[in-house]
Formats: structure tokens, sequence, C-alpha cells
């Protein structure tokens, strides 16, 4: 068909939903980024974003997508050379490692299995094995998007702490951020990386350092060369409502609106209803006969569920299926994962509605790709969020 009637359901892990206030906000007319009107505009948003990652510091934001977060938290705090311990958890684990790799930075990776959040014993035994203090920064991914598994970002800062080390704390919450609890300052995290496509329930194109104050210290003697990317240069002039150019407008316009609905809801009720829709889903999951990525029912997302099928089966088929015949959108399998899983987005803007229908429509699909699986998935998924409203 040329047209598929209905809406279109989004479901992969991000970008999410836009709500309609959202777009509706960004389709205003585009305003002076050098008047009184962004002025207000842009001092309320700095005033209020803070919350939303837990801090009281500052929040820089950049018209770029995650992955310019991850360059300006390396590039505002290390030296060519400086030493990086990472830990594998996924796919954009393994992006963030090669992005540092190629600014001339030497990182240690932690290994991992992509069925659990970072081993922290192993970043501890790194850490107490650096007597030197040879590593200037540990970057850990708290949501893992290629499989779904958490890492416990207050054990790591534990692990830090007991180690008395001195290195950054660096963590990228580009999917879990406003869909489960995170707490910068409480977690003793230096630079918190965030994008605008999932939690905040915007289009992509806005990107986010959380900064603490011995990050901020750091900066004063990192070395690797930066410009678009300088924290100082931006918060200067932030807090005087401005940028240092012509920022993002129309999505800044879009952003105050998305905080209004998070603090509309609440933002422990934003993460509760993220836990229950995960919850649903991985019920949904367990029914059909099939298994999670994560292997670890501690680490279970809140924000996405990686779907393994049995051998022999195409997710991607799958997904085609899903998208011929119910106008639904899947997110693929990345890396070695590729064909493997599917995964079931369940964050930002939705409803339990929204999380069945979702179900639905890859009950409907495993029938008509012929994947063996039991029925009742659905079924399943309605009990537990009928019984817990």
């Amino acid at each position: 068909m040329s047209h598929q009637p209905g809406r279109h359901f989004l479901q992969i892990p991000g970008p999410t939903n836009t709500p309609l206030a959202v777009l509706a906000a960004m389709a205003k007319p585009t305003i002076d980024h050098r008047g009184p009107e962004f002025q207000r505009l842009a001092q309320a948003i700095f005033a209020r974003l803070p919350a939303v990652f837990g801090t009281n510091g500052a929040v820089v934001i950049y018209p770029a997508s995650g992955t310019g977060a991850w360059e300006a938290a390396l590039v505002n705090t290390l030296s060519p050379g400086d030493r990086v311990l990472m830990a594998e958890t996924g796919w954009f684990a393994g992006l963030w490692q090669r992005l540092a790799a190629r600014l001339d930075l030497e990182t240690v990776v932690v290994p991992g299995d992509w069925r659990r959040g970072a081993d922290v014993a192993g970043i501890a035994a790194a850490l107490a094995a650096d007597t030197e203090q040879r590593i200037k920064a540990v970057a850990v991914v708290h949501n893992e998007t290629s499989t779904g598994c958490v890492t416990d970002i207050s054990a790591v800062r534990q692990a830090l702490n007991a180690a008395n080390h001195p290195a950054l704390l660096m963590v990228d919450t580009i999917s879990s951020l406003a869909s489960i609890p995170y707490q910068h300052d409480a977690w003793e995290v230096d630079v918190t990386v965030a994008g605008s496509q999932k939690g905040l329930m915007l289009p992509p194109g806005l990107s986010f350092n959380a900064v603490s104050a011995k990050a901020r210290a750091a900066a004063a003697n990192a070395r690797l060369p930066r410009s678009y990317w300088d924290w100082e240069e931006m918060i200067a002039i932030n807090a005087k409502g401005f940028f240092p150019y012509t920022p993002a407008t129309n999505l800044l316009q879009g952003l105050a609106v998305a905080l209004d609905l998070l603090e509309a809801e609440g933002i422990a009720a934003v993460f509760a209803r993220h836990a229950r829709a995960g919850e649903a889903t991985r019920r949904a999951v367990a029914a059909w006969g099939f298994e999670t990525q994560c292997a670890d029912p501690t680490a279970h997302s809140a924000s996405l569920t990686a779907v393994r099928l049995p051998e022999g089966h195409s997710a991607d088929r799958l997904r085609q299926v899903i998208l011929e015949r119910s106008n639904q959108s899947l997110g693929n399998g990345l890396g070695p994962l590729a064909d493997r899983v599917f995964r079931i987005g369940h964050l930002g803007d939705f409803h339990d509605g929204l999380v069945t229908g979702t179900l639905a429509a890859v009950e409907m699909g495993l029938v008509a790709a012929g994947i063996p699986h039991r029925p009742g998935g659905v079924a399943a998924a309605m009990a537990f969020l009928a019984g817990n409203a």
C-alpha cells in the first residue's frame, strides 16, 4: 500500500513520540534569539532543567545529537593521551569508546557480555590496580539502548570512592533520563550526557552535559582542542539567558513545554509509569516463551525491552511483517545482535493503551511470520497493568 491508515506506532527506543503540545510549541514562529522573549524562555529552562538531572549545578545545552554530548564530555575535561576506563555493555558503549579513541585518548575497556549492566567488580579491580592513578575518567552507559540493561551508577561511584580514586565519573543517560531514576549530584557524577529525543519527548536535535564543580575544575587544565563544545563560554552567557551562537530556538520552545508536562505528571509518577510498562512488556515476552536480552532481573530497563528470538528466526523479517501489517516500527538488533533481537521501546509519551497496542501488534506479527511461540502475551501484560494502576 502507498498509504497505511491510522497513526503510526513509533515504538523504537528513540526517537520517541512527540506530544502534540510540544509539536505545537515548536511550530510557533521562530523568535529573536537575542531578544527579551527568548531571554525569558532560556532563563526559565535553565532554572528548571537541572532538576530532571538531579543536580543543582550547570546543564549545558547543545544543538547536537547525543554523540556531540559524548564528545563534549571528553574534550572539556581531558588531554591527549589521557586514559579512560570504559565498560563494555553493548553497541552504544562501544561507539563512545571508539569516539574517545579517535580523540587521541587511551581507552581501557572492562569486558561485558551484552546481557547485563557494567561489570562493577571489574571496574573496581581496574581502579584498585591503577596505583599511579593514570585513569583520568570512568565512562559508563546508564541504560544500554542496544540491550535493555541498566548499570547501577551509585555502585560505580562507590567503587571509585573505595579505591580513593580521583578519576572523573561520566555517565550516558541518553535513553534513561526522565524515564529511569537518576541522581547526578547524589551519585557524585561529574558529567552526565543526555539527548532530547527519548524521555524528554522532543525530536532529535538537542544534547546536554550536566557538569559538576570537579569537572569544571578539570576543564581549566584540559588540553584537548575544543571550541564549539566549550563549557565555560556557554555557561557564562547562559547565565544571562543567551547562547554564544545561534541556538535551536524552536526545539527550546518545545523543551519548555516538555518540562511543563514532566512537572505536571510528577517525576516520581513518570518513573513509575515507565517501570510498569517495562514489567508488562517482560511478562508478555515470558508468556510468548522468549527470553529478554537482559539476563539479570535486577538490571531490566524501564525504557525498552530487547527480545531474543529462537535460533533460525529472523528478527528483521518479523519487524518488517509488523510494519507492513500494523504500521508499527520496532528497534532492530545492533552489532552481534543484528537480526537476532528486536527492541520494543516504552519510554517518553505513552500510556497503557499504547503499551498493550504495541504488544498486540507484536503477537499478531509472530503469528503472521510463523515464529513458534505460546499465545497469551498480550493477556499477561493486560492482567498486570489492570492490577497495578
